[in-house]
């Protein structure tokens, strides 16, 4: 925009606000605006039918094109894997023969396909496309004239309001007079080249409706014949396409069923494909539990040492649980009641105080002057374990109400021991740790098993 036309976009601002909003008088002319609304349809349509033109034929030639790569990728899909690290046979040359030699072929009649198209993808482009875009030029034209009418009936009515004004005024001064004179000036002027464009405009529409009709009738008969010729060729084409790696006596459903066989359920068998993580800790699924208590210790043998809190229960009295689980609640949990067994008097000051009261049967003088010394060695190299934890309130034989939570979610066990709930169950704790992102233990419908403690809350 030069300076010029913004100076009169300045001055013809308040006219707009006011034409916006209904306020003060207006000029209107319903023939014009009944032309004018035409015209904004053809408009509109004929933009839609220069882009759908386009598609159209951008689709046709893409289409052929995807036709193309996709038969390359199965190619690529159908050549042997031999010669590669990942393949467990690289030594033996595998392929499917018969389906690269089909996708060549297949590929071969699309490229044909496509050049026999080329011809009259050039006329939807020639006879369509371009007829189109030379119509929308033509209308951008009309469209600069329809805005220069639209300014100058601004202008009109702003002259028209000063005069007005200036008329209604009932003491003028000299000053007043000189005004009025110019804006019947300005009235005049702007009456005259308002109702040019008005008048061409009205005169010139109807003319461009009647050719509109012309310019379609012809543009939309050659589209559709052209459409024609592109589907039989399309059709013959490919219905001529006779390559003996499909089976075209089948239904397309019968026949992608007999090709694949039973490979999907074949591919669902791996382990792989079944894999699921959950995002919390789990137990190990594989690989031998580690043992409770070394085979070669007695069950009621403890050595003085840091290993005191690592020791695990023996298998009689509790069952096995995964080892992360063991390691990680051995300094919350205490050990359970150990039953008696040889236990050498040197190491009579290391024992806990859950094991003073139990009786301690004699040793052999061999013992106690061979392996006790050596015992007494090791410990004295170890360093000072810790104090022991004072003993809980189950073992001192106080009767302590049972723990329990309830079930927030549904938790169905996707794992052997696991335990399986619904929400608002009431499950009983058979261990748990101070962190609910780890795994519990608990009892439920006389069933135990492990769950997520992020699953249930605990029952104050």
């Amino acid at each position: 925009m030069s300076f010029k036309g913004f100076q009169k976009s300045v001055v013809r601002a308040p006219q707009q606000i006011r034409q916006k909003f209904n306020i003060g008088e207006h000029t209107k002319d319903p023939i014009y605006t009944d032309a004018e609304r035409r015209f904004d349809e053809l408009e509109a349509e004929t933009k839609h039918l220069h882009d759908s033109s386009k598609l159209y034929f951008e689709a046709v030639n893409g289409m052929l094109s995807h036709q193309i790569e996709f038969s390359k990728a199965m190619t690529e899909i159908y050549k042997p894997i031999s010669g590669r690290m990942s393949d467990p046979m690289s030594l033996e040359v595998q392929g499917n023969i018969e389906g690269i030699r089909a996708c060549e072929e297949y590929e071969a009649v699309v490229k044909d396909l496509q050049e026999t198209l080329a011809p009259e993808l050039e006329m939807i482009d020639s006879r369509v496309i371009r007829p189109a875009n030379e119509l929308l030029d033509v209308i951008k034209v009309i469209r600069k004239t329809a805005v220069k009418r639209d300014h100058k009936k601004l202008d009109y009515d702003r002259h028209r309001a000063t005069l007005k004004k200036l008329q209604e005024k009932k003491e003028k001064t000299a000053k007043d007079e000189k005004a009025t004179w110019k804006a019947e000036t300005d009235v005049e002027q702007s009456t005259q080249e308002f109702n040019y464009f008005n008048d061409l405009l009205k005169d010139e529409l109807p003319k461009l409706f009647a050719l509109e009709r012309e310019f379609i009738q012809p543009l939309f008969q050659s589209f559709y014949y052209m459409q024609l010729n592109i589907f039989y060729t399309l059709h013959e084409k490919m219905q001529g396409c006779d390559i003996g790696y499909f089976d075209l006596t089948l239904d397309i459903e019968e026949a992608f069923l007999k090709k694949r066989g039973d490979i999907q359920e074949q591919a669902e068998k791996l382990t792989i494909v079944r894999f699921k993580t959950s995002g919390m800790k789990r137990p190990p699924k594989y690989g031998p539990p580690k043992p409770a208590l070394e085979g070669t210790k007695p069950a009621g043998l403890l050595t003085e040492g840091p290993s005191d809190s690592k020791t695990a229960p023996s298998t009689s009295s509790l069952a096995p649980r995964p080892a992360w689980q063991r390691e990680s609640d051995s300094g919350d949990q205490p050990p359970p009641p150990y039953t008696a067994g040889p236990v050498s008097p040197a190491l009579g000051g290391s024992l806990k105080p859950s094991l003073a009261s139990k009786p301690v049967s004699p040793v052999s003088p061999s013992f106690a002057n061979g392996k006790v010394s050596s015992l007494a060695a090791a410990a004295a190299a170890k360093s000072k374990p810790p104090p022991p934890k004072p003993k809980p309130s189950r073992l001192a034989g106080q009767a302590a109400a049972a723990e329990t939570v309830t079930a927030l979610f549904d938790y169905s066990a996707q794992a052997e021991g696991d335990l399986s709930f619904r929400a608002g169950d009431v499950i009983e704790i058979v261990q748990r740790t101070n962190n609910d992102n780890e795994w519990w233990t608990g009892k439920l419908h006389g069933k135990q098993g492990q769950f997520p403690g992020n699953y249930v809350k605990l029952n104050s």
